[in-house]
């Protein structure tokens, strides 16, 4: 029995168990708590509480939302304990379970590295500190930010939070993103790494 207790906590769990879990969280948020799920509003209450009055966006009682604030710190706090007390000793992780032909995709792409969570040869000092993997982190930052306040949330307000509740511009925005992923990583991608390379 301890072993099988282990192994829940340590092992992935899969997708036919988390899935109706987080979805199921998100009503239970709304039902006990009286909040929609979502992170990228926390940003803006941050900016509010430490930019008081500056610009018109920013300018409300931060107080009112400090729930969200907790609930970000929480996500953070949460993943480093869970990283300490279940994470791997070794840094670079796990080799990510990836299919076949995605790793031939991606070693024509020029990356070859493909152990732990993230690509070494994209996610290193020296690749984001070239002009291009800066233009990346700022032009990606940009438009994340830019596109959540636009379409009025971000990917787990709308996919989580809104689909739960079964509003259509949630489920237009899931449908954007999951669009954008796919021209990203067939088009853009590529042209990302031929500029880092």
């Amino acid at each position: 029995m301890p072993g099988q207790v282990a192994s829940l906590i340590t092992e992935p769990w899969p997708w036919y168990v988390a899935g109706p879990l987080i979805g199921l969280v998100v009503p239970a948020l709304l039902v006990f708590v009286g909040h929609a799920f979502g992170i990228s509003s926390s940003f803006r209450d941050i900016c509010a509480a430490t930019l008081p009055g500056k610009l018109e966006f920013f300018a409300y009682d931060w107080r009112d939302s400090a729930w969200r604030l907790a609930f970000a710190v929480g996500l953070v706090v949460g993943g480093l304990v869970g990283w300490v007390l279940l994470g791997p000793a070794d840094m670079s992780g796990p080799a990510v379970a990836i299919s076949g032909a995605t790793r031939t995709d991606l070693a024509a792409m020029g990356i070859t590295d493909q152990t732990g969570l993230a690509p070494p040869q994209l996610f290193t000092w020296r690749a984001l500190g070239s002009l291009p993997g800066l233009l990346v982190l700022i032009g990606g930052g940009w438009l994340v930010g830019f596109g959540t306040r636009w379409a009025g949330g971000c990917t787990s307000g709308h996919a989580i939070s809104g689909m739960s509740n079964l509003q259509l511009a949630s489920l237009i925005a899931v449908a954007g993103f999951f669009a954008g992923g796919i021209v990203s990583a067939h088009w853009l991608l590529p042209l990302i790494l031929r500029g880092l390379g």
